[in-house]
């Protein structure tokens, strides 16, 4: 055991607290659609803050980008717009076949590729020693809690039906929304594949100045901005269809930006300190750390949930069908942890 990884471990933990909060202020937006709100956190939180914090703790970005292997790069830029469009299709995940069956499939893929992958590319003789065996120990464990969580949505919304639904609107064909959910989830992971996948960049910048905790931003650079291409072509697509670019000069559009500016605060603080926790746990941060961070996202965005009246109105049965959920996804986290005694 050895305090760095339980150090790291304890960062990709409080990441999750983060990540599981950011969407928090979407939740008070009143005057913007989902487009206008999500293009301007797509581009403070995956363009503009991680330009700033590059260029205040990395020096000699362009070195480092121009000295770097031209394969070192496309990882993260790859995986990155992946991942963007990821980005998309969750919110079409959800029209299709519901909040609670997209969430519990989309979070389940997210977490077994996002973590098992790394650990089977870059560490493949350590999938059947101790922390690779907690690691597959702890996933149909995540993967209960995860079921558990889909029941409770799924009576939440018999019990309390969204009162913006319309009635006898025509849904999704189920089949198409399930393999969105699929395809969200599989390449959701993405973010952290264009992360494990950086560490040639990573070198570069620690050896041209950055020191062991923001070398990685050279990383997280090349992985959002490409990120942010799908939105960037998605959103102003519907900005336009919807007529929506007006909202952003009527009455209100302040409160409304300082909301998705907010998000983006959230979010960013939430990747680059995983990022730092991950690079701290060592060889195992990526796999380890990033199951860690999905597990307690899921935990704390539920606790928000809870707390801001999601579940208002629900029965008293359907309540304990979620804390159980959140319960056996806490057990996860603990078996998960155990990998720090190895």
């Amino acid at each position: 055991m050895t305090e760095p990884f339980w150090s790291g471990m304890t960062i990709a933990f409080l990441s999750g607290i983060f990540n599981g909060c950011f969407p928090l202020p979407m939740k008070y937006s009143r005057a913007w659609r989902w487009e206008n709100t999500w293009v301007l956190f797509m581009l403070v939180s995956t363009v503009l803050l991680p330009l700033v914090l590059v260029s205040l703790f990395v020096p000699n970005l362009m070195r480092v980008y121009h000295e770097a292997a031209w394969r070192a790069l496309l990882p993260p830029l790859i995986f990155g717009f992946l991942w963007g469009t990821a980005q998309v299709t969750i919110g079409l995940s959800f029209k299709a076949v519901g909040v609670a069956l997209a969430f519990a499939v989309i979070a389940g893929m997210n977490a077994l590729f996002g973590s098992l992958i790394p650990l089977l590319v870059l560490h493949p003789g350590d999938v059947f020693r101790p922390r690779g065996l907690l690691l597959l120990a702890s996933m149909p464990i995540l993967f209960l809690g995860l079921w558990l969580y889909a029941q409770a949505g799924r009576r939440r919304e018999k019990e309390q039906p969204p009162p913006d639904s319309a009635a006898g609107a025509p849904k999704a064909r189920f089949a198409k929304g399930l393999a969105l959910c699929i395809y969200t989830g599989l390449i959701g992971g993405s973010i952290n594949l264009g992360f494990a996948f950086g560490g040639d960049v990573v070198g570069k910048s620690l050896s041209l100045g950055a020191s062991a905790v923001t070398s990685t931003y050279a990383v997280w650079l090349l992985v959002l901005w490409a990120g942010f291409i799908p939105s960037a072509i998605y959103c102003p697509y519907l900005l336009g269809r919807n007529r929506g670019w007006g909202l952003f000069t009527q009455p209100g559009a302040a409160r409304e930006a300082l909301l998705a500016i907010a998000m983006a605060l959230l979010w960013v603080t939430a990747i680059f300190a995983y990022g730092v926790g991950a690079t701290m746990a060592g060889k195992y941060g990526t796999s380890l750390g990033y199951a860690l961070l999905v597990a307690v996202t899921i935990v704390a965005s539920t606790m928000v949930g809870v707390l801001t009246g999601e579940w208002k109105g629900t029965s008293g049965e359907t309540r304990k069908v979620l804390f159980w959920g959140m319960a056996i996804v806490l057990a996860s986290v603990i078996i998960l942890n155990l990998g720090g005694l190895f």
